[in-house]
């Protein structure tokens, strides 16, 4: 079999979320786990690596940024028309690890992206933790994804949703993600469970903050994708030191991602 091979998917949905932000919901024809990703092709532009954003037994959700030549041709796409795709690849976020836990998600921009799943989980199941905190930050309110989740998730979830700069008519919070780490008050470190996702400057300064309050890089997990390109380890793009994050990743320790050099 080649591994190479792509199979064809129906497009069922499309929401914007801004002008470069859109979620496809293509058909469910592969088992795929939060945290995972799966190559998506249109023929005669390429393939682009795209996060599992969320799947039910029937759809899975890509939410795509428009970037480049690949992406411009996936948003040229109508519901309807098919996307190619092939995987799932990587490993993915288990929801096991942190039952029990006060659980801290720490998100950046499209980096809600590859949890967003995982948040809708204990969404329904929040009887599993001790407790919940998501703090994610946007760069503006313009560029906020998931509005609609957000509304869901404020209902029974702590959620704190900030932009960067304040601006006209925004009503909520405001700073760095950062910042507001900074203030979490936590009464049993030894019990948290962390997950941040986000630009790698985002998840440095994130790390270094949560090392302040006594958060180990054993307790957090991070999604640690770049440059992927193959999917099964032979380009050697992914690749840092000995690591093929296509293979090992995307979802690592943090404590096994600040030694990587790249």
């Amino acid at each position: 079999m080649n591994p190479y091979m792509t199979y064809p998917a129906k497009i069922k949905k499309i929401t914007k979320h801004t002008d470069i932000d859109y979620t496809f919901f293509i058909e469910k024809i592969m088992d795929v786990k939060g945290g995972q990703f799966i190559q998506v092709s249109v023929p005669k532009f390429g393939e682009v690596p795209i996060s599992i954003s969320d799947y039910n037994d029937e759809l899975i959700e890509l939410t795509i940024r428009k970037v480049g030549r690949v992406t411009d041709a996936i948003f040229n796409k109508n519901v309807g028309d098919n996307l190619h795709i092939r995987g799932p690849y990587g490993n993915n976020f288990d929801p096991e690890i942190y039952f029990g836990k006060d659980l801290i998600m720490v998100t950046g921009g499209t980096g809600l992206a590859p949890v967003k799943s995982i948040i809708n989980y204990f969404h329904k199941h929040l009887d599993k933790l001790n407790s919940f905190k998501l703090i994610s930050g946007f760069k503006s309110s313009k560029d906020i994804l998931f509005k609609e989740s957000f509304e869901k998730w404020e209902k029974n979830m702590d959620v704190c949703l900030t932009i960067d700069t304040p601006e006209e008519g925004w009503t909520g919070n405001t700073g760095f993600v950062t910042e507001h780490v900074s203030k979490l008050d936590l009464s049993n470190i030894d019990n948290v469970g962390v997950i941040m996702v986000g630009p790698p400057p985002m998840m440095k300064f994130t790390g270094m903050e949560l090392s302040k309050l006594g958060i180990k890089d054993e307790q957090i997990w991070v999604s640690f994708e770049r440059k992927m390109s193959c999917g099964i380890g032979k380009c050697g793009h992914c690749k840092i030191d000995e690591t093929y994050i296509c293979l090992e990743g995307p979802v690592f320790r943090y404590d096994k991602t600040v030694k990587l050099i790249d």
